[in-house]
């Protein structure tokens, strides 16, 4: 009897260090998060004021709100990839009155099945436009109206590959690619406007190659720069005029909860205006990053790039 419970001690001891050990192991596998979230919520104030100034100037106040997230899903080959971009400024300048001075909608989806080491067979979805009117003399109400909310808009849906041998780089190639352009402001649907074929039409499909990228690069402690940039042909007409456009944000961190961003961005779109487009903003003020989850490239297990 003292035999039996002596090894039926020893084997409930054994049961339990067993039971120990598969929780711990059950607790690591709960840890690993194949959803990340990045985001960024910021809100950048500007103000002048002039008394008996000499050498001239209007007294103005302004503001920049903005939104960018980035919420990503990487487990074995599957990697999806989700952009919201949403940045809105005015400025009220004594005399002038209220303009505004930033006015971006950019949405976009990317789904990648890995087929070899740093690249996927791919598919996805963009959408680009504007919250509010845009006129041709400096926002001026009382000028000429060139822009609306999806007027002009852009949608694009194609398949392709992406390369992406970490965070900061992703590389996307889409022969197959069709691009719709909205116009659906009725006082700009002429023929000419934006590529529209005729007057009344409210959209204008092309077909394509699509390329775009983006790398990020780390210039110092707290100084971080993102560059995008993106190419488009359409071959069924005038495959040489190519839309191109490219966007630096140079993000200087002071601490947690205040920056300073620099951003720049260039456009060619023959069907808007012949002349490459350039916009520049520089603000100060609060920002908030929320960082939830552990991205692939975080983890030890899946650091597929380096070599060991």
């Amino acid at each position: 009897m003292k035999k039996f419970l002596l090894i039926l001690s020893f084997s409930m001891g054994i049961y339990a260090s067993a039971q120990e050990e598969l929780k711990k192991d059950s607790v690591v596998v709960d840890t690993v998060k194949y959803w990340s979230v990045l985001g960024k919520n910021t809100l950048m104030i500007n103000q002048a004021a002039f008394s008996n100034w000499v050498g001239g100037g209007a007294n103005n106040v302004g503001w920049l709100a903005g939104v960018n997230y980035n919420l990503t899903y990487e487990k074995d080959k599957d990697l999806w990839e989700n952009i919201i971009a949403l940045d809105y400024g005015q400025n009220d300048t004594k005399g002038l009155g209220v303009r505004k001075t930033q006015d971006v909608m950019n949405i976009s989806t990317n789904y990648g099945r890995k087929f070899s080491k740093s690249w996927y067979f791919s598919a996805g979805a963009g959408l680009q436009s504007q919250f509010y009117k845009g006129y041709e003399d400096g926002n001026n109400p009382a000028a000429k109206k060139i822009s609306n909310f999806m007027a002009p808009g852009y949608l694009n849906l194609g398949m392709g590959i992406t390369y992406r041998p970490n965070d900061n780089l992703t590389v996307t190639m889409r022969p197959i690619n069709a691009r719709w352009t909205f116009v659906l402001d009725k006082d700009l649907q002429f023929a000419g406007s934006y590529g529209l074929k005729n007057d009344g039409d409210t959209s204008l499909l092309q077909f394509g190659f699509l390329g775009t990228a983006l790398y990020k690069v780390k210039l110092m402690e707290n100084v971080h720069i993102t560059n995008t940039a993106s190419v488009f042909s359409n071959y069924l007409d005038h495959p040489e005029r190519l839309v191109l456009a490219y966007g630096a944000v140079l993000n200087f961190k002071v601490n947690k909860f205040i920056s300073s961003n620099v951003t720049v961005d260039l456009l060619y779109d023959h069907n808007q205006i012949q002349k490459t487009q350039l916009k520049q903003t520089l603000g100060i003020g609060f920002a908030y990053t929320l960082n939830n989850g552990v991205k692939r490239s975080d983890r030890k297990d899946s650091q597929w790039w380096f070599k060991k």
